[in-house]
């Protein structure tokens, strides 16, 4: 790592969007920046944590950002363009099955945590105890900009100016687009996950700290009505090797039809693989991808869970 780029340090994050928080630092369009970022649980788990520590997690601390960064020249109008760079993972990271939380939360009641310690070049799949073993892409879940609108607004819920995508394709190379409000946008990110599949279906990925460098532009009067960004190559040709196990739901609600598509296919790897079906929940959420397949024959509509083979090879 260059030593010359500045350290965002971790100790200068924040749980929610205001535009009262002040910068912590004032970046140059054209400059780039190093950001410690926490895990999602702001370092909750460690690795003698059980999943009995899941309730004594605190809900103010979820999801700290770090920042925010006051970018020079940018106004209400402007775009705000961001690339990404180098990531540093940090080894560990956490995947849990959180009550009242994610798409089957009705299903799965029980807390449930699997700790993962995975190679920090990122290079190599990640152990899901003797079951699989997850190709990496690591990525930054929270990226965005404050609002216009006065107050603190969650860092939960995704918004027009970005924040919490969970987008697993927002990783090193790609170049992300936010809409700025306020004077200096005050960018935050935060986040971080070692590997996710497309839906994040358990509400949560392999979560866990680690370091990237972010270099920013200004782009005059571009602002774009909602976050938009390009990739550098393909997206998800690290597991597409081995081809997918896929099911599909089929009805007039696309909720309803990913809920039937991804309750299929956890019952099917659970049945093959013969692991408990909470195990099978959190694997499809660190890897597996929902996409709608279909959405114009009318009344019916059908979702499909896309689930990788080659974590089982």
């Amino acid at each position: 790592m260059n030593g010359a780029i500045k350290t965002i340090h971790g100790v200068n994050c924040h749980c929610g969007w205001d535009n009262s928080i002040a910068p912590v630092a004032t970046v140059a369009p054209g400059e780039t920046l190093r950001f410690e970022c926490k895990d999602a649980g702001d370092g909750h788990f460690h690795a003698n944590s059980t999943a009995a520590d899941i309730a004594s997690m605190d809900p103010a601390r979820v999801n700290p950002v770090t920042g925010p960064i006051f970018v020079d020249g940018a106004e209400p109008g402007d775009c705000l363009k961001v690339t990404l760079g180098e990531f540093e993972p940090s080894g560990f990271g956490w995947t849990a099955v959180i009550p009242e939380f994610g798409l089957l939360a009705d299903q799965y009641r029980q807390p449930r945590l699997h700790l993962w310690t995975y190679d920090r070049s990122a290079e190599k799949p990640a152990a899901f105890g003797a079951h699989a073993r997850v190709p990496l892409k690591p990525f930054a879940g929270t990226m965005g900009v404050a609002l216009a609108e006065p107050g603190t607004h969650s860092v939960i819920p995704p918004r027009h100016v970005g924040g919490n995508l969970d987008i697993r394709d927002l990783s090193s190379g790609t170049e992300l687009y936010l809409p700025v409000e306020v004077p200096g946008a005050l960018f935050s990110v935060g986040d971080t996950h070692a590997a996710q599949g497309d839906g994040e279906i358990c509400g949560t990925a392999i979560e866990s700290a680690m370091n990237v460098s972010l270099t920013f532009d200004v782009i005059k009067g571009a602002a774009p009505p909602a976050p938009r960004f390009v990739t550098s190559g393909p997206v998800s040709r690290h597991l597409d090797q081995a081809g997918y196990e896929v099911t599909t739901g089929v009805g007039p609600d696309l909720m309803a039809a990913a809920r039937d598509a991804v309750s299929t296919m956890i019952d099917l790897i659970a049945t093959q693989q013969k692991m408990a079906p909470e195990d099978a929940y959190m694997l499809c959420s660190v890897c597996g991808d929902l996409r709608i397949s279909e959405i114009v024959d009318a009344p019916n509509w059908v979702v499909s869970f896309y689930f990788p083979r080659i974590v089982f090879e």
